[in-house]
């Protein structure tokens, strides 16, 4: 599963352990250098409860760790048809 870019995820300690508390992201760009197997940079924007954005980041998480907006179940993998 991989982000993109429009799309806001929830970053708990599930992501990254810089996350004790929940952070809103809307995804700008999912870098494609290479990392550790399971891993992604991201670039977006860190958002407050309103869904306005407030600060700019990049960051470093697992995708597994990744949360849609709601934070309920992990961000469905994208399916293509056989």
């Amino acid at each position: 599963m991989m982000p993109r870019a429009g799309e806001v995820v929830s970053l708990t300690q599930a992501a990254s352990v810089q996350f004790a508390a929940p952070v809103l992201f809307r995804v700008i760009r999912v870098h494609d250098r290479p990392t550790y197997e399971g891993w992604v940079w991201l670039d977006g924007y860190e958002l407050d409860g309103a869904g306005a954005a407030v600060q700019r980041r990049s960051v470093f998480v697992q995708l597994s760790g990744l949360r849609p907006r709601g934070g309920a179940k992990p961000v469905a993998p994208s399916r293509t048809p056989v």
